[in-house]
């Protein structure tokens, strides 16, 4: 997108958040939110900006970190509340609406905090993009008033990785991180204990060099995903072998690489409403 029409939506953008007053801004520290917080605190000030991040069991302890040292880079203050979604059968029961529940718990708590605070509305990181996939995250927003400003205008992640490095954001060129729930195959129990092995899996991918992965959760299986570019490397003698060891003392029973390369929200192929998804 041209640049004239990146800072004509951008101005969008500030319009909205200017129409708010004082936004609590659902922070995860990933590339969207992160973008987000730092255009309502330029646009605001910090002193009517909050940002709230959920911990649960369901975040990757480097995520989590990540947020905390974000919010304080940009200067916002920053709100952890712990999420209890770990409570919920329809959550734990993984079904292919999971990030429903995950949001409406996060959304629920946030809106005492948001109320008492006196802050005017929840803003959320969710990209023009996000509004074509499958995503039941998004009917919990709807359900609590939670506004998009950078969806709204039209930005999508391309335009949202542009401006953030325009404006120096470190976040600019992050993988995108969803949360650990994701990488386990629907209809399958959602426990600690396999996010645990997941995000265990995926450091040793990223301590190999593996800088952009999944490791897909099915049962004792785990599916390596990473860019076609990487196949080559990650198939290798030793790396294949390093690999194979690090995960069976994790305690997978098989490893496999999923010969497609890496591509977000892979376990949606099989679900849209019923009909499976054309692959990205």
């Amino acid at each position: 997108m041209r640049d004239d029409t990146l800072a004509i939506r951008l101005q969008k953008m500030r319009d909205i958040l200017r129409s708010l007053k004082r936004v609590a801004v659902a922070f995860s520290g990933g590339v969207d939110s992160t973008f987000v917080l730092r255009v309502a605190v330029d646009t605001l000030g910090r002193e009517n900006v909050l940002a709230v991040t959920g911990r649960s069991a369901s975040v990757a302890s480097g995520e989590f970190d990540d947020a905390v040292r974000l919010a304080a880079t940009i200067g916002a203050e920053h709100v952890i509340l712990d999420t209890h979604e770990f409570e919920d059968a329809n959550y734990l029961a993984n079904p292919a609406n999971r990030c429903y529940y995950c949001k409406t718990e996060l959304y629920s708590r946030m809106a005492p905090l948001v109320a008492a605070r006196g802050f005017r509305a929840i803003v959320n990181g969710t990209n023009a993009n996000d509004l074509g996939d499958y995503r039941p995250g998004l009917t919990a927003a709807k359900e609590h008033n939670v506004r998009a400003p950078a969806a709204e205008v039209g930005l999508t992640k391309a335009d949202i990785r542009a401006l953030s490095a325009q404006m120096g954001l470190p976040t600019h060129d992050k993988p995108a991180a969803p949360c650990l729930s994701s990488r386990v195959q629907y209809g399958e129990a959602i426990t600690p204990e396999k996010l645990r092995m997941i995000e265990r899996a995926e450091t040793v991918l990223r301590d190999l060099g593996f800088r952009e992965c999944r490791v897909r959760h099915h049962d004792k299986l785990a599916r390596i995903e990473v860019p076609a570019a990487d196949i080559e490397r990650l198939a290798s003698e030793d790396v294949r072998a390093r690999i194979d060891e690090a995960f069976r003392e994790i305690g997978y029973q098989y490893i496999t690489l999923d010969l497609r390369g890496f591509r977000s929200g892979s376990m949606n192929e099989v679900i849209a409403f019923g009909v499976r998804q054309a692959a990205r």
